[in-house]
């Protein structure tokens, strides 16, 4: 080989170093979920999660609150909860009871995916504040405070009439 094929595998070599050294450093410690918080936000949601590989993963369906009152009431908003906060919290808490039978908790949650109803007493518009309202007694708290990564948005229904809220979420088990 010359000495410019030398130089060329040499500044070759050298760049292909950096570069594995960037993605090394982007790449969460093994076996740590890392949460990467939103700059300059205390908005109780994370930016992104890194999940390290070969952590276990749960996919949970899209969950509703449960009817808590069925007299006559079957298509109305008061079956599933009197509004957006109570179904949120019924919901989160199903959710972390599916989760508890798995040896999970919410804390392990990674992703979430919110579906919110517009709001017929509030001109069918997604009560946001009250979601969040219910959301916050369950992440970010001093208790969990462990944040996922979130999106939350206003469909036009959900398969049961009366339901504001749905949520999925995907939970990891790091080895």
């Amino acid at each position: 080989m010359t000495k410019t094929h030398w130089m060329r595998f040499g500044l070759i070599s050298a760049l292909a170093t950096l570069v594995l050294c960037v993605v090394r450093a982007q790449t969460p410690a093994t076996g740590m979920v890392q949460r990467i918080p939103i700059p300059n936000s205390d908005f109780p949601i994370s930016l992104g999660v890194w999940v390290p590989a070969g952590s276990d993963t749960l996919y949970l369906s899209g969950s509703i609150a449960p009817q808590s009152n069925t007299t006559g009431l079957n298509d109305s908003t008061r079956s599933y909860g009197t509004d957006t906060e109570a179904q949120t919290v019924a919901v989160l808490e199903q959710i972390a009871k599916s989760l508890d039978a798995q040896k999970l908790s919410l804390g392990n949650v990674v992703m979430m995916h919110a579906y919110l109803v517009g709001d017929p007493s509030k001109g069918d518009k997604m009560d946001f504040s009250g979601f969040m309202a219910g959301y916050t007694r369950f992440f970010g708290s001093k208790d969990q405070p462990n944040k996922p990564a979130r999106t939350t948005v206003q469909v036009a229904a959900l398969a049961a009439p009366g339901a504001l809220v749905e949520i999925e979420v995907i939970a990891v088990r790091p080895h």
